[in-house]
């Protein structure tokens, strides 16, 4: 097992954990939301579905990139996470576009308000899917993993909408039938969450796939520890971009011009090594050695 198949080895087995809890969520949800008479459990059930399919996204992505770099992909398979991400992300707009539209049509058609019961299931599913969240974001801030944050905050939106359900649900219940719509309202309230956090998950994803700048704190952090390095007089250019989970740099160093090309070539390797030492998100840093600047007496 590589090292990234190592790294991403607990996002996997979370990832396949959370494609049989949902799919397990997706017919409990199902059926107690038609023998409850609650439309908000049964476009949860809807959601849930949708979840199956972004665990299964999740978990593709992470396999995918894992996968040492090749001919046809030389830097490597990293790219696959925020490609994920990005489809989570679109997977929750429009599960939360369809509970809105359906949830518009049921708030037009009175009907019965749901079962008092059904509560008791919308508790069950809260507790899983805020578990999970939870869990979910705590690997992805320990492998930085887009796609595992992404995943998490899917969770969290399944657990936002069952909340909204239980209180719409509750709310018929507790003041009686004049209230047969609070379950759609619910639903609706839902709807417009899980859209926005669709669109909350899509733009970092959108912005790695770009190649987006990183922050400017860890580039700063670069240059520290570029020029503590014996020999570099300075740094110049510096570009860096995130492939999945992990950095890379290219790096323009300035030194000495009376070096040698040896010993040129051999500092360039050590202000890679102690980046990748004092920096473990860094993956592959390409140095550029140039001559530096300042004259043989500022130099000594």
């Amino acid at each position: 097992m590589n090292d990234h198949a190592r790294r991403a080895e607990p996002g996997l087995r979370l990832a396949r954990a959370g494609l049989i809890t949902n799919a397990l969520l997706a017919l409990g949800k199902g059926v107690a939301g038609v023998a409850g008479n609650s439309f908000a459990l049964i476009a949860d059930s809807v959601e849930s579905i949708g979840d199956i399919l972004g665990s299964l996204v999740v978990w593709s992505g992470l396999r995918v990139s894992v996968q040492v770099p090749d001919r046809d992909h030389p830097y490597g398979h990293g790219k696959a996470e925020p490609i994920a991400a990005a489809v989570v992300g679109v997977m929750l707009m429009l599960a939360g576009a369809g509970i809105l539209v359906q949830s518009i049509r049921g708030i037009l058609t009175p009907h019965a308000p749901p079962e008092a019961w059904t509560l008791l299931v919308l508790v069950g599913v809260i507790v899983i899917k805020e578990g999970f969240f939870r869990r979910v974001l705590q690997v992805a801030a320990e492998t930085h993993s887009d796609v595992m944050r992404a995943d998490a905050w899917h969770h969290r939106s399944d657990a936002i909408s069952s909340l909204a359900a239980f209180i719409g649900i509750g709310a018929s219940v507790v003041i009686g039938p004049q209230l047969w719509w609070a379950d759609e309202a619910a639903a609706i309230v839902a709807g417009l969450f899980i859209i926005a956090n669709g669109a909350s998950v899509m733009r970092p994803a959108l912005h790695d796939l770009m190649d987006g700048a990183l922050d400017a704190e860890l580039l700063a952090r670069v240059r520290e520890v570029a020029e503590s390095v014996s020999g570099v007089d300075s740094t110049e250019k510096l570009f860096a971009r995130r492939v999945g989970s992990r950095i890379w740099i290219d790096l323009h160093v300035q030194a000495d011009a009376r070096m040698s090309l040896y010993d040129a070539h051999e500092l360039g390797h050590r202000v890679t090594h102690e980046i990748r030492t004092c920096i473990p998100l860094v993956e592959n840093v390409l140095v550029h050695m140039e001559p530096s600047v300042r004259t043989p007496d500022e130099a000594r």
